[in-house]
């Protein structure tokens, strides 16, 4: 049906509708509030900003700054939409050094809220205010007020009731509205920012704080002993990339996304290429399905990225966004490799009645402190008494001995603890531990030692299959593969068809894992050849070829990514270690600590779960009442 037959008509929308429909891009919830009037605030030169929520936003939200404030003759204008001070032509959008540049927000929120401006520039004796509600804008009036600006917005989408009813509890809005300003703080260290919420004093910070400072401030002073500090100069002529940050040992790994903080020259993003780095970089040191904490400060010239691609300004696009993945995915991975990733006994065992993601919290009292290391004693001890002693072990510990707990505790005396009860300061170095050829075997599965911090208790299987990926992975680097043995008699395995219809991506996979087989039928291989490393190692070939295609027949294995041939080699190198029970000799012990101090990542295998485990020497003197 045509237009004239329908009768419908092409009409020019009112102003308020089309400032409520671009409010509808930009302004979801009190937070977009929030962050659009904080963000010209910053751009503004606010060394202060102070924010006042009641009911979550929803009901009222002010801010206020000490910047450079609106001109007397132009606060109309800043209610007028695309009218901005940050833009003066389209070449302008290919170097946006600014937080706003639209010229949207003022207008989109002042439609949909009733709004308030009081401003003053230094050069007046007076300030302005003006009020708008819907599309009814009054004239400003002489006000006294002090230098800045205070924009206050009341009854948000109170004439859009449908837009309002979508909203979540005022709890649930001030939570978002505080993420919000946390996010925009900590990318503007030198700014001071306060929030009140229903008159309480949610967040107060200083200005003039250090990068490190700020972050640490807000997410917490119990994580700085956690943190590893990131640094990548690639930054010449204006061009290359700059990135400063902070990112979480493994131990503090979180369940969701939500730790991870990302800035783009003071802009918080969301960015896809930046996400998979630093995921990438901790392949292997945490658990699949859990996410490193990190906060990136990245600094690029404006012309190298586009930030106008989002409404919001969350996304952007990087002009060589190869070369951001490789910035930040060589700097999170190069500093995990200096610091020491082993986490602590406290961080691992489960159910001490506190979050596993915390170290024992400096601000705890030491009754707390007291209380949950008792609770570790008590799963340490129940960990080995559980665990089946092999009668062929001359060098286990049997938990039905009567001398079961004085023998552990010799064991952990051989750590450097301070004799006569005293106790060693935060401040006081601690002695150096030479290197210890005798090592103890418990229960046939975990080795007993230390080090410079304290005892180390290693998982023998999970440290052995990291010493054997790491080999295997750096054969197949670059275009390297596995060699072949040749079987006398094919392997033949019944598969799903599903695999038989694969068989041309597996191919590069079978090359470089050194696997020759080939289709015999519509649900059936033939295996001709298998990877040497497994015969050199007594591996069966065949249980593991079923639980390749099993992995092949399964959704979401990619053949020709390298997540593909990580996990492939995680399986060969997890068949082809040491296992929980094997006995060691004195010299495999010493070997196995050798290839320990020599491999790579060697804190964890390469499923992320951890090898080894440190009982330090603050919890040793805890244990032992010198502290």
């Amino acid at each position: 049906m045509s237009v004239t037959e329908s009768n419908v008509q092409i009409r020019k929308l009112s102003p308020l509708l089309v400032n409520q429909i671009a409010a509808g891009e930009v302004i979801e919830r009190p937070a977009s509030v929030l962050k659009e009037l904080v963000e010209n605030s910053i751009d503004a030169g606010a060394t202060r900003i102070t924010v006042e929520l009641e009911q979550g936003g929803i009901e009222r939200i002010s801010i206020a700054d000490n910047g450079h404030g609106i001109a007397p003759d132009q606060m109309t204008l800043a209610l007028t939409p695309h009218a901005t001070s940050k833009i003066r032509e389209s070449e302008d959008l290919d170097r946006i050094g600014t937080m706003g540049f639209r010229g949207e927000a003022l207008a989109s929120i002042a439609s949909i809220s009733r709004l308030s401006i009081h401003s003053r520039i230094k050069e007046s004796d007076e300030g302005r205010i003006i009020e708008a509600e819907g599309d009814r804008v009054l004239e400003p009036k002489p006000i006294g007020c002090p230098v800045g600006t205070t924009i206050e917005v009341r009854n948000l989408f109170f004439n859009t009731p449908a837009r309002r009813k979508f909203l979540r509890t005022s709890t649930t809005e001030q939570t978002r509205c505080l993420e919000w300003l946390r996010d925009l703080a900590m990318a503007n260290p030198a700014i001071g920012v306060r929030c009140i919420c229903d008159q309480k004093i949610k967040l107060d910070l200083p200005i003039d704080q250090t990068p490190r400072q700020r972050v640490v401030a807000i997410l917490g002073k119990e994580l700085e002993d956690q943190l590893i500090e990131v640094s990548v100069d690639q930054y010449d002529d204006a061009r290359g990339i700059l990135v400063w940050g902070l990112v979480g040992l493994p131990a503090i790994a979180r369940a969701t996304s939500k730790a991870q903080h990302v800035f783009l020259n003071g802009r918080t993003i969301r960015d896809r290429t930046i996400q998979h780095a630093i995921r990438e970089a901790y392949r292997g040191l945490i658990e699949p399905g859990r996410h490193p904490t990190a906060v990136l400060m990245i600094e690029m010239s404006p012309t190298a990225v586009d930030v106008n691609v989002h409404p919001a300004k969350l996304e952007v696009r990087f002009r060589d966004q190869s070369m951001v993945h490789r910035a930040i995915y060589h700097g999170v991975k190069d500093a995990l490799g200096r610091a020491d990733v082993t986490p602590t006994l406290l961080q691992r065992l489960p159910g001490a009645g506190f979050d596993s993601s915390q170290a024992i919290m400096p601000s705890a009292t030491p009754e707390q402190i007291n209380q949950r290391l008792d609770q570790q004693v008590d799963k340490l001890v129940e960990f080995f008494e559980t665990k089946p002693a092999s009668s062929s072990s001359s060098s286990s510990i049997r938990s039905d001995r009567p001398d079961f707990r004085t023998e552990l505790k010799q064991v952990l005396a051989d750590s450097p603890v301070p004799m006569g009860g005293s106790s060693i300061s935060p401040s006081t170095p601690l002695p150096t531990v030479q290197r210890v050829e005798q090592v103890l075997q418990v229960h046939s599965s975990y080795l007993i030692s230390q080090d410079e911090q304290g005892v180390l208790i290693i998982d023998q299987h999970a440290l052995h299959e990291r010493v054997m990926f790491n080999k295997l992975l750096s054969r197949v680097t670059g275009n390297g593969m596995l060699e072949q043995q040749a079987l006398l008699m094919p392997i033949v395995l019944d598969v799903p068809s599903t695999v038989i219809d694969r068989f041309d991506e597996l191919d590069r996979l079978f090359e470089r894992i050194g696997v020759q087989a080939a289709p015999m039928g519509p649900r059936s291989v033939g295996v001709q050849a298998v990877p040497s490393f497994l015969h050199s190692r007594n591996v069966e070939a065949e249980p593991f070829l079923v639980e390749l295609f099993d992995k092949v027949d399964q959704g979401g294995f990619v053949p020709s990514s390298e997540e593909a041939l990580h996990e492939v080699l995680d399986m060969m190198s997890c068949k082809a270690a040491i296992k929980a029970g094997d006995v060691l000799s004195d010299t495999e012990l010493a070997a196995i600590m050798q290839l320990r101090i020599e491999t790579e990542r060697a804190a964890s295998c390469p499923h992320g779960r951890p090898t080894t485990v440190r009982l330090t020497i603050e919890e040793l003197e805890k244990l032992f009442d010198r502290r």
